[in-house]
C-alpha cells in the first residue's frame, strides 16, 4: 500500500503548481494536521484514494470549514482495505484551543478507543498531530509529545506511528524516520510517501 503522508505545510507542488497525474498510484492519503481544509479537499478531488485526516492544534477553523470530500478519523479506528488506522489528533496544551490536551486527557481519549482496538486485535497505524513523548527533542510545552502514544506502541506495536507539529526545520536534530520499538516512526512534514505491507 503506497500512502502519502503531509502535515503542517502546504506543498505547493500538490496544490499551486499541481499537475494531472501527481498523484496517481497511491491507495490512501493521511494528514497529521494543520492544513488547510482547502487544501485537503483539493487533494481528494484529484486523488484515486480516500484522504483521512485528523485534527493538529491550529486546525480550529475546521470547525466552520471541514475539508470536503475527506474523512475524519480523530478519536476513531477506521478500517481502509484491511489496514487499521487509530486517528488522535491535537498537541499538549499551551494556550485556550479546542485541538489542544493535557496528558491526562489525552490518556482518556486514547482509552475510549481501547474497546474498539480489542475488537479488531489492534491497528497498524497510528495517525497523530503530536509526536509521542520524548521523540522529538523540544524545550517548549507546545511540542511536547504525548506519553499515551508510547504506551499505544508499547502494548500494540503498530507498523507505522505517522504524526506531524514538530517541523524539520525546527532543528536539525529532527529526524524525518526513526524507530520506536518494531514500530516505524515518521514526520509527515509538508509531504512523504511510506510503503506498507498489509
Amino acid at each position: 500500500m503506497k500512502i502519502l503522508v503531509v502535515a503542517d505545510q502546504e506543498c505547493l507542488a500538490l496544490w499551486d503548481f499541481y499537475r494531472p497525474g501527481k498523484l496517481d498510484g497511491l491507495d490512501l492519503i493521511l494528514s497529521c494536521g494543520d492544513l488547510h481544509p482547502h487544501y485537503l479537499s483539493f487533494l481528494a478531488t484529484f486523488a484515486p484514494c480516500p484522504v483521512l485526516y485528523v485534527h493538529g492544534n491550529h486546525d480550529d477553523l475546521y470547525e466552520k470549514t471541514e475539508p470536503e470530500g475527506c474523512i475524519c478519523v480523530d478519536g476513531r479506528l477506521y478500517e481502509h482495505q484491511g489496514i487499521r488506522i487509530v486517528g488522535l489528533g491535537g498537541s499538549m496544551r499551551y494556550k485556550p484551543g479546542i485541538n489542544q490536551y493535557t496528558q491526562k486527557q489525552m490518556m482518556w481519549r486514547a482509552r475510549k478507543l481501547a474497546p474498539k482496538i480489542w475488537f479488531k486485535h489492534g491497528f497498524d497505524i497510528l495517525l497523530t498531530h503530536a509526536p509521542g513523548f520524548g521523540m522529538v527533542e523540544s524545550e517548549d510545552l507546545a511540542h511536547t509529545g504525548f506519553k499515551a502514544f508510547n504506551q499505544m506502541l508499547d502494548r500494540y506495536q503498530p507498523s507505522l506511528f505517522l504524526h506531524g507539529h514538530t517541523h524539520l526545520n525546527y532543528s536539525r536534530n529532527i529526524c524525518r524516520e526513526s524507530a520506536y520499538g518494531n514500530t516505524r516512526v515518521v514526520n509527515g512534514f509538508e509531504r512523504y510517501v511510506v510503503e506498507l505491507n498489509p
